[in-house]
């Protein structure tokens, strides 16, 4: 493999945090922690099924033959997910990588119709399917049948995400690459603000939860128990007093079914969803009443800056640019700008939409086992592996079966061992990092490298300095927050700046009020910060150490341009 090979650092564990290889070869891929999308201790039913990983990566590679790995795979290393590509033989991947090249291109030109035509009306019956169920009525038979029927979903529709995924990718590359033949360097800053959407579920659901604001804004009755309540817990009883404020919340839970299949962190089943309890939904209208957030000018802006940046870009292409020439920059621009959507909306569905309705399911099958016995609690159904629930179900340890399975005892054992977990303070990476995991893979750029792993030979940064990655350009200077989940939202305060381990498509109300965001994980192109560059607030990620260094109430000064977050008093 010559240079691709070279080894460049190893961590195979130590006393303070030990890992358990399965094998020689595990130990020579490079695991990195996957704060992007499980920053927590991880669910023994989450991880068991796959998450993300596994065999629709696999589908991934071989479906487009993508030369830079063959597999995308898991592993669980004290309670936290890492995850590792497996690369290609490299004459494999130099006799694969041809058909790669020819065949992106129409994915990028095709996707967008595929996706209108085909493949959204497929999951939106799929979602009728899971949603209409009855599981109330049905036997646990019926019910563990169900289960493997949605994990069929659940797994097409990851299909789906990788095949939009690399789609999108490419048409961003292709503009990028039209862009640097005929204009050259152009500011990463001038291209972000290109490349975000305007129009996909996301801004529906800001739009709506605006409207709802306006109608309690509008509304002497609505508006005072808001006042007198001040926070959810309390402005939710008030409403139900009244019919008028009964009215509202029927109104709230219709939101909730549109909009609120979304849990604290998506990839998990173990987190109660919006739909499921409204509270962070009325703690947005309140925070939005608080601010007077106004929709329609926020999202002008942002459209008109879009449209500004974009004429930007066209006035650096040269005069001595050939007719040609300006046609490709403006084709590429427009299918990259018209397939930004996607991404958004594949959060939705997939990673926010699919991954809820599994929870669901799951939570009934736990409501009937609590109903004869096996369960104390619905919940506990997480704490299960898929196979430990197959067998808990068929052969349960009981007084006249004391040879079945003793599902609540492996239920006690594994929140025990989740509750250790949390204890824990992951590391960046484990394994083995060579020239090609860390230099020529593309994809765990994403969690913000290679930049993490040069930052560990720099010196350590100065007191009151936190460094990332600049991800939305800008300076912003303010009071920090540090927002756990949503349970935290309406604590936040017009202006000030988040500090989080990450953000997911539910956080996006928050991002109507905040004057800049910091994280923990993620990389220039993770959630927040293609959410920042679409509110047009600076924002740093990828700094591992935000929220152990930045306390709430901090005087901050985070600058997007450098990735330098300081700590001002």
């Amino acid at each position: 493999m010559g240079d691709s090979s070279k080894v460049l650092a190893t961590f195979f564990g130590d006393k303070d945090f030990p890992v358990e290889w399965a094998s020689e070869e595990e130990k020579q891929l490079f695991w990195f922690y996957d704060d992007t999308h499980c920053p927590y201790p991880i669910s023994p039913m989450y991880f068991s099924i796959g998450g993300w990983w596994g065999p629709t990566c696999e589908y991934m590679y071989r479906r487009f033959g993508a030369p830079f790995g063959k597999g995308w795979i898991g592993k669980k290393v004290n309670g936290y997910v890492y995850s590792a590509v497996v690369p290609r033989d490299p004459d494999e991947a130099a006799k694969i990588a041809p058909y790669y090249m020819m065949v992106m291109p129409t994915y990028a030109q095709e996707f967008t119709k595929w996706w209108e035509e085909r493949y959204l009306p497929e999951v939106k019956r799929n979602f009728e399917y899971l949603d209409t169920f009855p599981t109330e009525t049905a036997t646990l038979p019926e019910l563990m049948i169900f289960l493997e029927e949605a994990l069929d979903i659940q797994e097409r529709h990851f299909r789906l995400h990788w095949i939009l995924n690399l789609a999108q990718f490419q048409a961003s590359l292709d503009f990028q690459a039209a862009v640097g033949e005929v204009i050259g360097q152009v500011d990463p800053a001038l291209m972000g603000r290109i490349l975000i959407s305007v129009k996909d579920r996301n801004w529906d659901s800001i739009e709506n939860l605006w409207r709802l604001k306006e109608k309690v804004k509008a509304d002497a009755d609505l508006k005072a128990a808001f006042h007198k309540g001040e926070t959810a817990s309390a402005i939710i009883p008030l409403l139900e007093k009244t019919d008028k404020g009964k009215a509202f919340l029927d109104e709230v839970r219709a939101y909730a079914k549109e909009y609120g299949m979304k849990p604290l962190h998506t990839h998990e089943y173990i987190n109660k969803l919006w739909v499921e309890d409204i509270t962070p939904i009325v703690e947005t209208i309140n925070g939005y009443l608080v601010t007077d957030y106004d929709f329609p000018s926020a999202y002008k802006a942002i459209v008109d800056d879009q449209a500004k940046a974009m004429n930007e870009l066209r006035a650096l292409i040269p005069a001595t640019a050939t007719k040609e020439q300006r046609e490709r920059v403006e084709n590429a621009m427009a299918l990259a700008v018209k397939m930004m959507p996607l991404t958004p909306d594949h959060h939705f569905y997939f990673d926010q939409g699919t991954y809820a309705r599994m929870r669901l399911v799951f939570l009934a099958i736990g409501r009937h086992l609590k109903k004869i016995g096996l369960l104390d609690d619905p919940e506990d159904v997480f704490y299960l592996e898929y196979e430990q629930l197959r067998w808990y179900v068929a052969n349960p340890k009981t007084e006249s079966n004391p040879n079945g399975f003793d599902g609540k005892a492996v239920i006690k054992q594994n929140r025990r061992a989740r509750e250790e977990a949390w204890k824990v303070r992951p590391r960046d990476w484990v394994g083995t990092v060579t020239q090609w995991s860390m230099y020529e893979e593309p994809y765990h750029t994403l969690w913000g490298w290679p930049q993490k792993f040069e930052r560990e030979k720099e010196a350590a940064a100065p007191k009151g300095v936190v460094k990332g990655l600049a991800a939305a350009a800008g300076v912003a200077e303010g009071t920090a927050r540090i927002v756990i989940g949503p349970e935290d939202f309406d604590k936040v305060k017009k202006g000030e700046i988040m500090v989080c381990v990450m953000t997911n498509p539910a956080w996006v109300v928050v991002f109507t009020k905040i004057a800049a965001v910091v994280c923990d994980a993620g990389g220039v192109l993770a959630h927040p910060a293609v959410v920042a560059r679409e509110f047009g607030i600076p924002a740093v990620v990828g700094t591992s150490v935000g929220t152990r260094t930045i306390k709430t109430g901090d005087r901050i000064r985070v600058n997007g341009n450098t990735g330098i977050v300081e700590i001002l008093g």
